[in-house]
């Protein structure tokens, strides 16, 4: 039965991906000035049921009401028509163009011209309602990552809506970023807007939410009416069914110095140039890498990995100058490599898994010799590293693309750390990944770190930062801002060096 007391109402949604069932008689009620927590594990049907309710994916089964009145959405067009918006993790901006552009994207002005006045003027009237102002003549390439991610918030409230979804928003913010933001959906709950935050980081949800539910396997397995009620613990139990216990870092002794760049710069039309980067690390330490996307996190490493050029400085391995760099020499040296983007650069998707695990490796004895594979070789070597990496995989011969990120991410683990790298590289090792898949990540690092490696951790996650490094270096406009040791460090401090600042101010 229908209650108009709810803003939307998700009653019975089943969704099926031939014999996935990916959601399953699926309840989701949200109320004016409700912020609702959506967690889950990966795989557990969270972002098919909001693709659903954005129109992306139409439900099998089930019905959505708004305001007690049921609707059809066959389409993005359908859900903002009646007032939904969804800010993705990744923006939808135009950078060469201003922020009143931006809005104006897709609007059909009046008598076929744009009605700037009008958009200036709403722009003004969100920023007095809510907070969130922004200069209406910057270009979004003059915007922080924060003020952009506002930008895509003011774009759904432009439209009017009245249900907002945010799918993991504070992936890319700096602390402050994240403070701010959860400040703006305060306020917009408020002003009466319905709002479902989607997050695997279990503070921020207990932070800014006044209900969680919880979906396991493609049901609701859990509703939490009250989130100050619970803590992260009990929510951690919720996803995933089971206690979870962090991996616990040890002191470790530090090695010899395995890798180290000294002045390092790059040209090119790389998106942002290294000026200058002194860096080195030594056996049995994580060095942690933070900064804002966008940094020179991914040029630097593409050159430690042997993908891009340096123009100037140098770079030894193990006291060792490297005057030409390659990924097979790298590899060789016994350097791996964990990529940011692990369906594109770290793995094939169209082919089976035992491809994408020996993929680095093919040329070894092992895997192949005068050209010829040896098949029966590399599928006993995959069927082993599933077994242990706890791979959910039904066999070496699965399509890598059907795998969930959580096991995609294993089999990178599983392929790079099969033949015991001295040095790994790993760039945001769990991001979009749940806590249980993550601390997987985390104590497989911790466990290279005491046999003697040295791990460089690229992430934008500070609490990860945190947990397993010994030292961290932030990242600002392709130079390091900033170095300090871990016990000495402080979520503030490193949040400033993200935003510009320096070290003192």
């Amino acid at each position: 039965m229908s209650n108009p007391d709810y803003l939307l109402s998700m009653q019975g949604i089943c969704k099926s991906f031939g014999a996935i069932q990916a959601n399953n008689n699926v309840d989701l009620n949200l109320s004016e000035g409700d912020i609702l927590g959506l967690l889950g594990e990966n795989g557990a049907g969270k972002t098919t049921l909001m693709n659903i309710l954005f129109g992306t994916y139409q439900a099998d089964e089930g019905k959505i009401m708004i305001q007690g009145r049921q609707i059809t959405i066959h389409s993005t067009a359908d859900a903002l028509g009646f007032g939904i918006g969804m800010v993705h993790q990744h923006f939808h901006l135009v950078h060469r163009h201003t922020v009143l552009e931006n809005l104006l994207v897709g609007e059909p002005g009046r008598r076929g011209r744009l009605d700037f006045s009008g958009a200036r003027r709403r722009l003004l009237e969100i920023g007095d309602q809510f907070g969130l102002t922004l200069n209406p003549d910057a270009r979004v390439s003059e915007l922080t990552i924060g003020e952009q991610q506002r930008l895509e918030i003011i774009k759904a409230l432009f439209g009017d809506s009245k249900i907002l979804i945010l799918d993991e928003p504070t992936a890319v913010l700096t602390p402050n970023e994240s403070t701010g933001l959860f400040e703006a959906l305060r306020a917009l709950a408020e002003g009466g807007l319905g709002i479902i935050f989607i997050s695997h980081k279990l503070h921020e949800v207990r932070n800014v939410t006044n209900r969680v539910l919880v979906m396991r396997a493609g049901s609701v397995s859990a509703l939490v009416e009250d989130t100050k009620e619970v803590t992260e613990s009990d929510l951690a139990r919720l996803m995933c069914g089971h206690e979870l216990n962090p991996p616990k870092k040890n002191t470790s002794k530090l090695g010899d110095t395995f890798l180290s760049l000294s002045a390092i710069k790059t040209g090119g039309s790389t998106p942002q140039k290294l000026k200058g980067i002194n860096l080195s690390v030594q056996g049995g330490e994580i060095l942690g890498i933070a900064g804002v996307s966008g940094n020179g996190q991914k040029e630097l490493a593409d050159v430690i990995a042997g993908v891009l050029s340096h123009t100037e400085g140098t770079i030894e391995v193990k006291g060792e100058i490297i005057s030409k760099a390659s990924p097979r020499l790298m590899q060789k040296l016994k350097i791996g490599r964990i990529p940011e983007d692990r369906m594109t650069t770290g793995l094939v998707t169209s082919l089976p898994l035992y491809v994408s695990m020996v993929l680095p490796w093919i040329r070894r004895s092992i895997f192949s010799r005068f050209g010829i594979l040896r098949k029966n070789e590399i599928l006993s070597f995959t069927s082993k590293m599933i077994k242990r990496f706890t791979i959910q995989a039904t066999g070496p011969e699965v399509k890598t693309g059907t795998l969930s990120g959580g096991n995609l991410q294993k089999v990178l683990l599983a392929r790079e750390l099969a033949f015991e790298p001295e040095v790994l590289l790993a760039s945001q090792p769990t991001r979009g990944l749940d806590v249980a898949a993550a601390e997987f990540v985390h104590r497989q690092f911790l466990s290279l770190r005491e046999k003697g490696a040295a791990i460089i951790l690229i992430s934008e996650d500070l609490e990860e930062l945190f947990a397993l490094s010994d030292r961290i270096v932030v990242m600002y406009e392709g130079r390091i801002a900033g170095e300090t040791k871990i016990n000495d460090a402080s979520v503030e401090d490193i949040g400033l060096l993200m935003a510009g600042a320096t070290f003192g101010a």
